[in-house]
């Protein structure tokens, strides 16, 4: 299964002042290598603070761009990676040894992601889509 990994925006990320040290820059390499040699990891990235970004809200048939910075720091993205694992039980285990840059509390959430199957098994399913009677 392949499974989504965010890394959650801090206050001091979105501010521009969260820099790692050579040791943590170090130290998160050394993981991804790691979850590279065992096959786990498939893409990762960072993204700029939300201040460089942009959302577009869907009202109806209407658009609206909403320019960054957003307000809820705790809801925004500051990385991710995907990865391939067996299940959400080694998603977690290795998301518990993911280094922590300078010991602060943050937040990494896993979410599976949907493979072709599901969702035809979603558009297929008697239960999914009750008739109307």
């Amino acid at each position: 299964m392949r499974v989504m990994v965010f890394v959650k925006a801090t206050p001091d990320y979105e501010a521009g002042t969260q820099e790692l040290t050579e040791d943590e820059y170090a130290a998160m390499m050394r993981y991804n290598e790691e979850l590279t040699r065992a096959g786990v990891l498939l893409a990762t990235d960072g993204l700029y603070p939300s201040s460089k970004g942009a959302r577009v809200e869907f009202t109806g048939e209407r658009r609206t761009v909403v320019d960054g910075p957003f307000a809820e720091t705790k809801e925004l993205v500051a990385g991710f990676w995907l990865w391939q694992v067996t299940s959400m039980d080694e998603a977690i285990e290795w998301a518990r040894r993911c280094p922590n840059p300078k010991g602060r509390d943050g937040t990494i959430e896993i979410r599976p992601v949907y493979e072709r199957p599901d969702f035809e098994a979603t558009l297929h399913a008697d239960s999914a889509f009750p008739s109307a009677g």
